[in-house]
């Protein structure tokens, strides 16, 4: 999705990364209990040293609507995050995202157009009201309106299998059947081969499969959806027999682990351990011995014996801190070539600075607005999510 990011004054492109600290220092101390920095996991350093708080988008989003005195709210993430803190924030408070080129390419390959014209064409080859949309919270405002209209839900990494579970637990009028359809532990009363209901799950393939093998399904139950093509590429055949219609998209991060990145670090590190994130392909998934969301990578790393060797499949200014939290660890990169978040990494100390800058007299620079209907249906989608989770 393109986006129009002005280019920054001279004073701030060429500023010594020491005179940008003391800026951006001086700005907050200015504005005080009326601003909160959010910073994301995967941030850099310079920038995350000024967070009030630092998480998950969604976990960040959830932080910022609890501080009431702040006036405005700088997320330093990507731009989906900043719409899920303006949906879920007051009216007084004003998000802000340093850089509006912070986007994020995952949730750019799925957007409200190809959605609904898929969704669309679903319904003339199956009953619509056997299918349950469920988006990854990284994606846009406009997506979890969607499902937030069609009955469906948000998920994060740490409640996909909640919230599939959730989905598929419901008749074919979309009925939930009962408390039991939120309690992830459906397969202990019923099997998968029980559950005539599908999901449309997107943006992120992988997710939704490795959620979708660690609830009992296997290949069989899940179809790509292609939206470049009708009917996602696939045959009425296809449509009707999935319970997995998994949308063709993934994080430009987590697809570059390969199970020759696992194999590599075992035969050198035979003893070590190696924990991914769903997001990861199902292959990599199968090799690694934890997986789980950020907040779950990094308790697991604090879990682990002292004197450990650990591969992360994550981000590298994760991989790095967790490397410097845990110095009784190694923490390593699974893959040695590592790759940043190229639009995570746009938001940087000069961006920074101009927008904090701005506040002080008293510009808001790039503000991050909902509508308000997108807003709502949107929420409706979260608090469903909240409420099964």
């Amino acid at each position: 999705m393109f986006r129009l990011q002005p280019p920054l004054p001279d004073d701030f492109t060429t500023a010594t990364s020491d005179e940008l600290v003391t800026r951006v220092t001086t700005a907050r101390s200015r504005l005080g209990k009326r601003l909160v920095i959010l910073g994301h996991h995967y941030q850099r350093e310079e920038v995350i040293q000024f967070a009030d708080k630092r998480g998950d988008s969604l976990g960040l989003s959830r932080f910022a609507a609890d501080q009431h005195d702040a006036e405005f709210v700088v997320f330093c993430g990507v731009h989906f995050m900043a719409e899920s803190a303006d949906i879920l924030t007051g009216p007084r408070q004003k998000v802000i995202l340093p850089d509006l080129n912070a986007g994020c390419s995952m949730a750019d390959m799925a957007n409200l157009d190809d959605v609904a014209q898929i969704w669309n064409e679903l319904g003339e080859v199956t009953d619509l009201k056997a299918i349950v949309p469920i988006t990854y919270v990284n994606s846009a405002a406009v997506l979890k309106a969607f499902v937030g209209r069609n009955s469906g839900a948000v998920c994060t990494s740490t409640n996909a299998r909640a919230v599939l579970t959730w989905a598929l637990d419901r008749d074919a009028h979309g009925r939930k059947d009962g408390p039991a359809g939120a309690s992830g532990l459906w397969a202990e009363s019923r099997g998968a081969q029980d559950r005539s209901n599908k999901v449309l799950f997107f943006p992120d393939q992988h997710l939704g499969r490795n959620t979708g093998f660690q609830l009992g399904y296997g290949p069989s139950d899940m179809q790509v959806v292609d939206p470049r093509r009708r009917l996602g590429g696939l045959a009425d055949t296809d449509v009707k027999e999935a319970t997995f219609l998994l949308w063709k998209g993934h994080c430009s991060v987590h697809q570059r682990f390969r199970t020759e990145h696992v194999e590599a670090f075992r035969s050198r590190h035979p003893d070590g351990i190696v924990i991914v994130h769903p997001e990861c392909s199902h292959e990599v998934v199968e090799l690694a011995d934890e997986v789980g969301s950020t907040d779950y990578i990094i308790g697991a790393v604090s879990r682990a014996p002292a004197g450990s060797t650990i591969a992360v499949g994550t981000e590298i200014h994760l991989v790095d801190r967790l490397a410097r939290e845990n110095p009784d660890r190694t923490v390593l990169s699974l893959d040695p070539l590592v790759c940043p978040c190229s639009t995570m990494f746009r938001i940087d100390l000069p961006h920074l600075a101009w927008v904090l800058e701005g506040l002080v007299a008293g510009e808001v620079r790039n503000r991050i607005t909902v509508d308000e209907k997108t807003a709502a249906d949107a929420r409706v989608a979260l608090e469903r999510m909240l409420a099964i989770a």
